[in-house]
């Protein structure tokens, strides 16, 4: 891609009965942000178009075949369905999982073939998008499914990064899960995507515990000292900067967090909780460890409050510019990487010089 070329934003739109249309719809209601890439909606024309109406979003965009024919300077609507689904805002329907599974499966073959450059992904329903064809608990492992890759759950803000060992699974499944070889594999991951998504030379990451108070040297729990003590002493050991493993519940309340570039934490509420309450509203989920980009918004289908007008769309924005600063980092990095800087031989000098 020349440097002229404006990157093509690729969204699915998640559940249509949440407020993943309203908060794509209203990131560009500034057309400042057409300035920034060129935004692909996998959707309908019908769809947007009652979305817009039942809004009330003063917003126009045009309907395109496919991704090729998106033009810079416009809202793009990739039609992937004709029929016209009933929306009804803030319920669970069959419908709103059927439309989000074509939207994202769209989306993904999109930026699977190069057509898109990143994909920004609106918020699902766990439940309903469940299907004969689509048995997962999320868009992370049907994103790592497709794209390959050891993916990574990682929140992410400015100045607080946070990735899980374990993302979507029961609480009483955690402490079997971990294992030496998941906490390496994880932590390199994420020592990747901080160096070449984010530009960080030498990360410095710290693990929180499984058990409370790390285990109290064995005293609640012993898979702190059989797993994560190890697994942390030899990656320190082979010179990486990682350190722990920490008690979760003083870590991020005494600002621990701001003495790294990143935390894993166990399992998902010990990293997101925090997480959400420090950067809520401006924080992006990020599929690190991916071939391709993928963000979507901190939050989720928020039926509560669709339909009617009241969506933040800020933690959408704020997934449109991360996915648009990774790729870019990936970029510099892949070029910086394969073409090295040559060695510089001066000219010999001649003896009339």
């Amino acid at each position: 891609m020349s440097e002229a070329a404006k990157i093509k934003l690729g969204i699915s739109i998640g559940d249509i009965n949440g407020i993943g249309c309203e908060v794509a719809l209203k990131s560009f209601l500034d057309p400042r942000m057409l300035d920034f890439c060129t935004p692909i909606l996998y959707a309908s024309n019908k769809v947007i178009s009652e979305q817009k109406k039942r809004l009330q979003l003063d917003i126009s965009f045009q309907g395109i075949s496919n991704a090729e024919k998106a033009q810079d300077g416009k809202i793009n609507v990739c039609n992937v369905w004709k029929e016209q689904p009933r929306l009804q805002f803030g319920k669970a329907t069959e419908d709103g999982g059927t439309y989000a599974i074509k939207s994202l499966r769209a989306a993904t073959k999109a930026l699977k073939n190069g057509e898109i450059d990143v994909l920004v992904t609106a918020p699902i329903n766990k439940n309903n998008i469940q299907a004969e064809d689509f048995k997962f608990p999320g868009h992370t492992d049907f994103l790592a499914q497709e794209l390959g890759g050891n993916s990574l759950m990682f929140m992410v803000t400015e100045d607080i990064k946070v990735g899980l060992l374990t993302d979507h699974i029961a609480v009483k499944e955690v402490a079997n899960e971990i294992t030496t070889k998941l906490v390496r594999d994880k932590v390199f991951t994420m020592m990747k995507s901080l160096r070449e998504d984010f530009a960080i030379r030498k990360p410095k990451i710290a693990l929180l515990g499984i058990n409370p108070h790390s285990g109290d040297n064995g005293t609640i729990g012993d898979e702190d000292d059989k797993i994560m003590k190890p697994a942390i002493e030899s990656l320190f050991n082979e010179g990486h900067l990682v350190y722990g493993p920490y008690a979760a519940d003083s870590f991020f309340g005494s600002k621990a967090h701001e003495s790294f570039d990143a935390v894993i934490a166990a399992y998902h509420d010990q990293g997101l909780i925090p997480f959400k309450t420090l950067a809520f509203g401006k924080g992006v989920n990020f599929t690190a460890g991916l071939s391709k980009v993928r963000t979507s918004p901190d939050h989720g289908t928020a039926y509560e409050i669709a339909g009617k007008g009241q969506a933040d769309p800020s933690s959408f924005t704020e997934a449109i510019f991360m996915a648009l600063k990774i790729f870019r980092n990936r970029q510099e990095f892949t070029e910086l990487t394969e073409n090295p800087l040559k060695k510089h031989h001066p000219k010999k000098r001649t003896k009339t010089q």
